[in-house]
């Protein structure tokens, strides 16, 4: 066999279906490998977005993502996209080609040393210098991006080495190296803790997700009574509307949930690493708190906070051991009354479309089973607040990165492993430029993605923050320029139609959800609309920013 079909015979025994790409010189002896396999590769515009469509992919459907370009600017195009998926730990396996090993190290035609470049952005790379290696790489590349925290892995293979042929190959099946069982001492740590707390919150984060504890979570919210905060990538883990669930926490998080986190005097940390969006001021962050820290990566454990309990392993162990009641009635109250009293208001007294209401009743008539793929900007932040999330798998969002152009190709990597589900892209004007000829995947393969694009003529969040951090001075943020987006879509082949007013948005979403194929909504917004709450630079979660009122 040649290396190139062993890669190829490597790949379906690891159970991959879908590979993101783009071909070129030296990947070519893959790309004739590919036919006539069972693997289905999906021909992207650009690598950027094959690196996020498999993340995309790997967050929808909880198994790797597998992207491939070539060497050189393919695989320094990938290079966004892995950086994204290391950041918000999501399993990804990146294959790139690479100049025979004759050439390597003389600057060849398209040589660069993607070894060396994407280091800082993997959980580990390879370079494949023998043909009879290129098997057990390709299996310890993917237990490596599934085990433990997940993460990206890279694969080098020069050209010579994947078209040399061998004999006698084996190969592995798909394997995942089992989560550790956190240690009895610590449960009963936490169980003291718990048991003796009269102010507890759980801040649950994207390892939720990760570890697919949301079942797990949700029972021990239960059994415990605690209230709930989430980070932006743990939004659905425990549903929206759970009596308990006070909703996101951090820069752009809700009253009820930053007042809980400065006034707690146990902080159940699960899946989550002490970001600095969600912490505000380090130094203030619930400042009266313990801390119980559950978490699958040692590394994160008093990286930022010292905590009174570390609980490393299985998540999933540690929430059925920990089903404790504490007396807590009046510190629930507390926290229920101020839920009710800073509850979101949709009553905007305007001609124009309000987003966060758009959001919301776009939310309210969504089918069970939606997919919400988010690009980074206000719009992020909006559906972080205002979308009705039930699932953490059904969020997918540039976090730890914040990549603007996520959202499109990340939504195609959902709906691919979700072909069933209804996959809605939340874009803005900025954003969605990034990535922009990924609408030519959508039409190549009609993949039925709905696209709502809001565009306020501008770059939305850095333009409030100079508003309101740098005395208005708007430094290239005006996109008044903008091209018109329905004939954008339209020249591309796919249907798209502009709303203005409020008094159209009902009609917009259903019309949305009745299209069967791909189609994009031109959702104009005011230009001068702003994120709120905001927690300033610098300052504590209980020092929120608000809209000012006439």
């Amino acid at each position: 066999m040649k290396g190139a079909q062993i890669l190829i015979k490597a790949l379906e025994a690891e159970g991959v279906e879908f590979i993101f790409g783009y071909p070129g010189g030296a990947i070519m002896p893959v790309y004739d490998a590919l036919v006539g396999s069972k693997l289905k590769h999906i021909l992207v515009r650009h690598e950027q977005a094959a690196a996020l469509a498999a993340d995309g992919y790997a967050r929808a459907s909880g198994n790797v993502g597998v992207c491939m370009a070539t060497s050189g600017p393919g695989a320094t195009n990938l290079l966004t996209g892995i950086a994204n998926a290391h950041l918000d730990s999501v399993p990804m396996v990146a294959i790139t080609g690479q100049v025979s090993t004759t050439l390597m190290g003389t600057d060849a035609f398209q040589e660069v040393d993607i070894f060396g470049i994407s280091m800082s952005v993997v959980k580990h790379n390879f370079i494949v210098r023998k043909t009879a290696d290129i098997a057990k790489t390709v299996h310890d590349a993917f237990e490596l991006a599934r085990s433990g925290r997940p993460g990206p892995v890279l694969i080098d293979f020069p050209k010579d080495v994947v078209s040399a042929e061998i004999e006698d190959v084996q190969f592995k099946g798909s394997s995942i190296k089992p989560m550790p069982r956190p240690e009895a001492k610590d449960l009963h740590i936490a169980h003291d803790l718990l048991l003796n707390s009269r102010q507890p919150l759980i801040y649950a984060g994207g390892g939720i997700r990760i570890a697919g504890a949301a079942k797990e979570l949700r029972a021990f919210v239960d059994a415990t009574g605690i209230p709930v905060v989430t980070t932006l990538q743990g939004l659905g883990a425990v549903p929206a509307d759970h009596p308990l669930n006070l909703g996101m926490l951090g820069m752009h998080g809700t009253k009820a949930a930053n007042f809980a986190v400065q006034s707690c005097d146990l902080l159940v940390c699960i899946g989550a690493r002490f970001d600095d969006r969600v912490t505000g001021k380090l130094a203030e962050f619930a400042p009266g708190a313990k801390v119980i820290h559950m978490d699958a990566d040692p590394a994160e454990i008093g990286k930022l906070r010292m905590v009174e309990c570390a609980i490393m392993g299985d998540i999933k162990v540690a929430l059925n051991f920990l089903h404790v009641r504490p007396d807590i009635d009046f510190w629930v109250k507390r926290c229920m009354l101020n839920k009710e009293k800073f509850a979101w208001d949709y009553n905007a007294p305007m001609e124009s479309v309000y987003a966060p209401k758009f959001i919301k009743e776009m939310s309210d008539r969504a089918p069970e089973n939606t997919f919400i793929s988010c690009d980074v900007g206000q719009h992020q932040m909006w559906v972080a607040q205002h979308y009705g999330f039930r699932m953490p798998h059904n969020h997918l969002t540039s976090g730890g990165l914040g990549t603007m152009g996520f959202g499109l190709p990340a939504a195609i990597g959902a709906q691919f492993a979700n072909p069933e589900a209804t996959v809605i892209t939340v874009s803005g004007d900025g954003s969605i430029l990034m990535n922009i000829q990924e609408l030519a995947t959508l039409k190549r393969y009609n993949i039925p993605v709905k696209i709502v694009l809001f565009d306020n003529k501008a770059l939305g969040m850095v333009r409030q923050w100079q508003e309101l951090f740098f005395n208005e001075n708007y430094s290239e943020v005006d996109l008044s320029d903008n091209p018109d987006f329905v004939k954008v879509a339209e020249a591309f082949g796919i249907p798209a139609y502009k709303v203005e007013r409020a008094d159209e948005v009902t009609d917009a979403i259903e019309r949305m959800f009745k299209t069967e194929g791909p189609v994009l909504i031109h959702v104009l917004i005011d230009p001068k609309e702003n994120v709120w709450p905001l927690v300033p630079p610098g300052k504590s979660n209980e020092q929120m920013m608000e809209a000012k009122t006439v």
